[in-house]
């Protein structure tokens, strides 16, 4: 009798993946473009530079060993963040806030899940649409987890909510200052420009991936051994409640405070741009008035933190050794070949097929430049140009952009904030792709329509920037030779 294939573990799939990316980087040719500063400081690359290298270097095995670490410092940022928040999300858990407000939706919730996932999807979507919230819903996993554990769900049900919202907020952000706004201004553009369309798209979005969710919470309600994870262990370490506390004035006023504390997050990230660092910062803060609060012992407060940093060490080193698959192709020079590459076909098709050229391209680059705002400096300057020669407006190019890099985040293992978010609810990889695939491909389906739809009406034609002649002959020259 023939042994079942097992499929490997998350760890072992990443590593697989950047022994490929060196072997990749022997294969493919190596080149860059050239690059210029902007006014913010950002590198963006120039159309119709690219240059093969005079001299091929070569990555030995060892220069893909010392990448493991260099891509442990690289991520160290989401890393600490998500150790941080395991550890003081513990302490929340110390006095009882958590399970009294898990509590407390069960009470309100316990018959209508379908109402809390389309609540979480929607809301998730907002806000990463809005202002470009990602590892900032990693403290809400593993309280989706509970809950869904609660109302006979799964910890897939609860990963699908929240990275759905993420995706579908990335993907059809109005206002997101990290992927549409920097597009634009590369686009030339102007900013917040096409609002209506983005505005129109994110309910139906929504709906598409709220079907998607419930219609798999249904049937793991109806039947738990339809579970894609019903074999795992819950990642709650048997920690769930039987019975829950009821939510009294403490918890109440615990619960007011981590509101206030996301909000101070939210202002810092659209006023002064602050990022990973300051909002450790204000969930350390945080983790400091909880434990005063809630009456705790300071050494109750450092046994509950360590023992949630703990419990996200595997998480930890997944997103480290996502990060450095990226590294190995920058090290190795064939980023921008990858990009170039991929860009000279579309100079041959009609403008709704280049457009949708653009959105297949964007979500490819996407494994390989996991960042929003890092993959529009690298490629909207190639396609801001190229629209232009192939007769899609550049609005198009901008929203061909943001789709295929936000809803792509959904599955690129290459996403940090991904691999936190599975990772703390225990969900392998290969698990999470099978769920999420169909719905990454319904997504997909939707864009395609709503690009072609684009280019036959002309969405952003009537604020399209003057090209000059220069930037257009460079564009041309890049792509017929």
């Amino acid at each position: 009798m023939k042994k079942a294939f097992k499929v490997p573990h998350t760890l072992t799939l990443l590593f697989g993946m950047m022994i490929v990316a060196m072997i990749a980087t022997w294969i493919v040719p190596q080149g860059f473009f050239q690059t210029e500063l902007t006014d913010t400081g950002r590198s963006v690359v120039v159309p119709g530079t690219y240059e093969l290298v005079e001299e091929r270097e070569l990555l030995t095995p060892w220069q893909l060993l010392t990448a493991v670490p260099r891509a442990f410092a690289a991520a160290q940022d989401i890393i600490f963040f998500v150790f941080i928040v395991g550890g003081v999300l513990a302490i929340a858990r110390r006095t009882g806030t958590v399970d009294a407000l898990i509590g407390r939706l069960l009470e309100k919730h316990r018959d209508r899940p379908e109402k809390l996932i389309f609540m979480v999807i929607f809301f998730f979507s907002l806000a990463s649409g809005a202002i470009g919230t990602a590892g900032e819903y990693i403290p809400f996993v593993l309280i989706l987890v509970a809950l869904c554990k609660a109302m006979k769900l799964d910890s897939m049900t609860a990963v699908g909510m929240t990275v759905a919202g993420y995706g579908v907020g990335y993907g059809v952000s109005a206002f997101n200052p990290f992927t549409v706004l920097i597009a634009q201004g590369i686009a030339e553009v102007p900013p917040y420009s096409g609002l209506w369309l983005r505005l129109a798209i994110i309910l139906p979005f929504v709906l598409i991936a709220f079907h998607h969710v419930w219609s798999y919470a249904k049937k793991v309600k109806a039947d738990p051994s339809q579970s894609l994870v019903a074999d795992l262990p819950c990642p709650l370490n048997g920690q769930e409640q039987a019975a829950y506390p009821q939510l009294n004035g403490r918890h109440r006023l615990i619960l007011g405070t981590f509101l206030v504390t996301i909000a101070i997050a939210i202002y810092g990230i659209s006023q002064y741009g602050w990022y990973l660092y300051e909002l450790g910062a204000c969930f350390v803060g945080w983790g400091l008035l909880i434990t005063v609060l809630g009456r705790l012992k300071f050494d109750e407060a450092a046994d509950s933190f360590i023992e949630g940093v703990k419990d996200l060490t595997t998480t930890a080193v997944l997103i480290g050794i996502a990060r450095g698959i990226a590294l190995i192709l920058e090290d190795g020079q064939v980023l921008h070949s990858i990009v170039n590459g991929l860009s000279m076909p579309l100079s041959h098709v009609p403008a709704a097929l280049s457009a949708v050229g653009m959105l297949i391209i964007q979500t490819i680059l996407n494994l390989f430049v996991p960042s929003g705002s890092g993959q529009a400096f690298v490629t909207m300057p190639l396609m801001a140009p190229l629209s232009d020669l192939v007769g899609v407006p550049r609005q198009v190019a901008v929203l061909a952009y943001q789709f295929g890099d936000g809803f792509s985040n959904m599955i690129v293992p290459t996403n940090a904030v991904l691999m936190g978010i599975i990772g703390i609810a225990g969900v392998p990889y290969d698990r999470w792709f099978r769920f999420c695939m169909p719905l990454l491909i319904k997504l997909m389906l939707a864009c395609t329509v709503v690009l072609v739809l684009a280019v036959i009406f002309g969405y952003g034609a009537d604020y399209q920037p003057q090209v000059s002649a220069m930037v257009l002959e460079s564009a041309i020259a890049a792509h017929t030779s």
